[in-house]
């Protein structure tokens, strides 16, 4: 079992930006897809952001294209999200997920999920 701790998040102004990071123990994660995801307060879990396993394959919801950038780093076994130009409706715990077997989209597929870190826009 691996386990996914995320950090990084925290307060910022519109426009602000902030880097999560997803660090992995346990095992490596090399070899697994990656991927973010968001939960707002009073709505469902929502996908931002995956990886393949190489790096080389990414994947963004509309909502966060052009403003986002996922990577990983396989040698320190951590997954980043840079978030430039932050807007308030990106406000939500951020939560990363590995092992999935099923669509980088959803949720469901996925066996392995950190504790999530907030992240507060303030207009």
């Amino acid at each position: 079992q691996v386990q996914l701790v995320e950090s990084g998040g925290g307060l910022v102004q519109t426009g602000g930006s902030l880097r999560l990071s997803c660090a992995a123990s346990g095992r490596t994660i090399s070899r697994s897809p990656m991927a973010w995801f968001r939960q707002a307060p009073g709505k469902e879990r929502e996908f931002v952001s995956g990886i393949s396993w190489s790096g080389i394959s990414t994947y963004y919801a509309d909502s966060v294209k052009g403003r986002f950038t996922i990577s990983r780093d396989n040698a320190k076994n951590t997954v980043y999200l840079q978030m430039n130009n932050l807007k308030p409706e990106d406000t939500a715990v951020y939560y990363c997920a590995a092992d999935k077997s099923g669509p980088f989209d959803k949720g469901e597929w996925y066996e392995n999920w950190g504790q999530g870190t907030q992240v507060t826009v303030s207009s």
